[in-house]
């Protein structure tokens, strides 16, 4: 797969060290991986240049990761890169069947689409950027959670 490009998509709202596992790891298995930041419908803490901002800073160490933004559907994005692989993250159960049904709705849409599922790291298993948001709203210390570029920001944010 060392000849290919994957795009691992994500809202990453905030980029957590648990992202960052994972997009190093599948950057070691492909050629390049697009880490393709989504606008959400739904209100983020970051927005979205600010989200594709932090990631690039977080990655730019790694010479085959490039970060965009995206807002249309993912396969279209895919489409309109001539790409057919997708990462995905996997912690739970709950994880897989939410990305499984996904997989097979962006198959029907997008055929030649294939997705990769990665498990993260043991040491970040737990990690949910859904649950970096509350402690850092409620005062807690999540420098142990997020990269540091990430953690400057939230307590910017929220001190």
């Amino acid at each position: 797969m060392k000849d290919t490009v994957a795009v691992f998509p994500g809202t990453f709202d905030p980029f957590t060290r648990g992202h960052e596992n994972l997009v190093r790891r599948a950057a070691s298995m492909f050629e390049r991986i697009i880490v393709a930041v989504a606008a959400s419908r739904q209100e983020t803490l970051f927005p979205l240049p600010e989200r594709v901002e932090i990631a690039a800073e977080v990655l730019r160490s790694a010479p085959n990761v490039e970060v965009t933004g995206f807002d249309c559907l993912l396969v279209d994005f895919l489409r309109q890169r001539d790409i057919r692989i997708v990462v995905r993250g996997v912690r739970t159960l709950a994880d897989f069947e939410y990305e499984a049904r996904m997989m097979a709705m962006n198959r029907k849409l997008y055929p030649a689409m294939e997705t990769v599922f990665l498990l993260p790291a043991e040491e970040h298993g737990y990690l949910a950027a859904s649950v970096v948001r509350e402690i850092a709203r409620h005062g807690g210390d999540v420098s142990q959670f997020v990269p540091e570029a990430v953690f400057s920001r939230l307590q910017r944010k929220f001190c």
